[in-house]
């Protein structure tokens, strides 16, 4: 009899395969408390660990196919970076020092601070990185007990491995072995896990609590990656109907693959402009496995809290001047960094304690006005990287106009700065600014008047206008894109640039979603930056539809009030030609 299980879906596409069951030994850490003699060879012990775990990461990112993107490979590196940091290795010593215990149990409390300080940041990507730090405390602890992780990779291939937790190392090489997909019983949707599968293309299902103990070795199961759901001893027909569904996908994959290099035209000559987003320049790899395009934001500030600190000017310059060659002339827009609140690098923490509301604090540009001097060098930087490409600065979290005439007043300071110096820089560059905020969006007109372009960051702006924090389980459901007062204002910022005669883009989660194409297309947007694995999806949608007629239908949506209607009337569009 079939048996439907559940998960989240991280990693879309079917697969059907036996389930291999991976089991691992669990590890001992319990405390011992150790006489004041053994303290110094402990420690040695612990360093001996932390040297046999790199040497084992090395091994696997040598293994690692020389033509595999930089993105990926960056995930082995944020490990390796880890386990040199001094939370590790400092942090542990410490513990071992001033408790006289084992160097398991100290690497444990040390894992367990570290993970309560992520655990207590607002931003939901960072808050998944405490599974890195318990990812690296695992293999350490391996290393400590004198074991090798279970090596059946030569059982792997074509089976869909179930595993309580992997760490990013075991997905590549899960990768590199050909599995069919993976189920594991933690992790969520922004875990490193996840998007490394996402980017490798491996279906995986995350979060399917006691999966090991509901799935057994060798059993036939089907998975699918988009909601989750697993078949167990699945039936003739639900098998017949899903190898279907594979076949399907199969030729919708093929086909959007021929659409890549193609313009983004719709069927009545509207040319859409269809850039991608990246947080770091190795990114641009990915854009460039779906499609030759340019980039519509680039989030700096993944630069700072990779470094937990102020990157100096020669930093952001050749972090950004790399990105710009990447892309072979293609644009590029920067984004000056979004730090502040939850999203704290060392540097800022002399700020204060973390603010009671932190979407609504010291955040953004208002961070960059109140450090100018830190400031500075992020502008130099892509002044003198526009000399290499076509640059763009996009400025997050204006509003109001006395904020953009500080952050213009800055720039021409830093012009001024760059040509006393005789170094080149495009003195044309463009700027723009996000608008995220609803007064910025009430204020539009103001805004455009003096900016080059727009760019909307949906994400902020329903969390906003809505007044909700779109991460909090209790209130997130309330978290709408097709509330009536979010599509005002988007077509409001929309309208805005069209009096302006400047182009406005839309770089938020809301232009990477499929069902809102269409619906944004009849708003007037020309200018859609999305996720790197959207590009050819939403260019999909883009071509097989006229704008004209969309224009009519959504100008009804715009009058509408009731949610359910809303929702009915734009899920018919992505039917409507």
């Amino acid at each position: 009899m079939s048996i439907y299980i559940s998960g989240i879906g991280v990693s879309k596409g079917i697969a059907i395969s036996e389930a291999f069951v991976l089991v691992r030994e669990q590890l001992d850490t319990t405390q011992k408390t150790l006489p004041p003699s053994e303290i110094k060879s402990e420690i040695k012990r612990f360093k001996n660990a932390l040297s046999l775990a790199n040497s084992q990461l090395h091994a696997i990112k040598k293994k690692i196919a020389k033509d595999t993107a930089d993105d990926i490979v960056s995930f082995i590196d944020t490990h390796l970076l880890m386990l040199m940091d001094p939370a590790f290795d400092e942090g542990t010593i410490t513990n071992i020092k001033e408790h006289s215990c084992n160097a398991e149990w100290a690497l444990q409390m040390q894992g367990e601070r570290l993970v309560q300080v992520f655990d207590e940041m607002e931003d939901p990507y960072l808050r998944t990185r405490k599974d890195d730090v318990l990812h690296i405390v695992k293999l350490i602890q391996t290393c400590l007990a004198g074991k090798k992780q279970e090596d059946d990779q030569h059982y792997y291939k074509g089976k869909i491995i179930i595993a309580d937790d992997l760490t990013p190392a075991d997905t590549v090489m899960m990768q590199h072995q050909k599995v069919a997909g993976f189920i594991t019983e933690y992790g969520g949707p922004l875990s490193h896990t996840a998007i490394l599968a996402r980017n490798l293309g491996i279906p995986a299902i995350v979060g399917l609590r006691h999966a090991r103990q509901l799935i057994h070795r060798n059993e036939t199961l089907i998975m699918d990656g988009s909601s989750g759901v697993v078949i167990n001893s699945p039936d003739k027909k639900s098998l017949k109907y899903y190898r279907s569904v594979i076949r399907e996908e199969n030729a919708k994959r093929n086909l959007l693959r021929k659409l890549t290099g193609k313009p983004a035209v719709t069927l009545d000559n509207k040319h859409i402009t269809l850039h991608g987003n990246i947080d770091r320049p190795a990114d641009i790899q990915l854009i460039k496995k779906y499609d030759d395009t340019g980039v519509g934001l680039y989030r700096t500030e993944m630069l700072f809290i990779e470094l937990n600190k102020w990157p100096d000017q020669k930093t952001h310059f050749k972090t950004y001047k790399r990105a710009v060659k990447a892309l072979n002339g293609k644009p590029l827009t920067i984004r000056t960094m979004d730090l502040g609140a939850d999203k704290e690098i060392q540097d800022t923490i002399d700020h204060g304690p973390m603010a009671h509301n932190p979407a609504m604090g010291l955040r953004a540009i208002r961070r960059c006005l109140q450090d100018t001097q830190d400031f500075m060098p992020q502008l130099l930087a892509i002044l003198r990287a526009s000399a290499f490409g076509p640059v763009r600065i996009l400025i997050p979290m204006l509003t109001n106009v006395k904020e953009l005439d500080q952050v213009l007043a800055l720039l021409d300071q830093a012009k001024q700065i760059l040509q006393n110096d005789n170094i080149a820089f495009d003195e044309n560059i463009p700027v723009g600014a996000m608008i995220e905020v609803p007064a910025a969006a009430l204020a539009v007109d103001a805004f455009a008047e003096k900016l080059d372009f727009l760019s909307i960051g949906t994400n902020d702006l329903i969390q906003y206008t809505l007044a909700l924090d779109r991460i909090d389980d209790e209130v997130s459901y309330l978290f709408d894109p097709l509330h009536p007062a979010v599509l005002k204002l988007i077509h409001m910022v929309i309208e805005g640039g069209k009096k302006a005669n400047i182009p406005v883009s839309m770089c938020g989660e809301m232009a990477s979603d499929t069902r809102y194409t269409r619906l944004l297309l009849g708003m007037g947007l020309t200018y859609f930056s999305v996720q790197a694995n959207a590009l050819l999806e939403v260019k999909h949608i883009i071509i097989n539809s006229t704008v004209e007629n969309l224009q009519s239908e959504v100008q009804e949506i715009m009058q509408l009030y009731d949610a359910d209607e809303i929702n009915l009337r734009v899920q018919q569009l992505v039917n409507f030609l």
